[in-house]
């Protein structure tokens, strides 16, 4: 069971740090499409 937690420790947090970290880069890409976009119609 101890074995079982130091995996999950070991690989859980940085897959979750990952789509975390993720998910603002894909937000701010988003943004940045939209101002691209708006840029393109002027």
């Amino acid at each position: 069971m101890e074995q079982w937690l130091q995996l999950i420790q070991d690989i859980g947090f940085p897959i979750f740090v990952s789509f975390y970290l993720l998910h603002r880069i894909e937000t701010k890409l988003g943004a940045i499409h939209d101002a691209l976009i708006g840029l393109k119609s002027e």
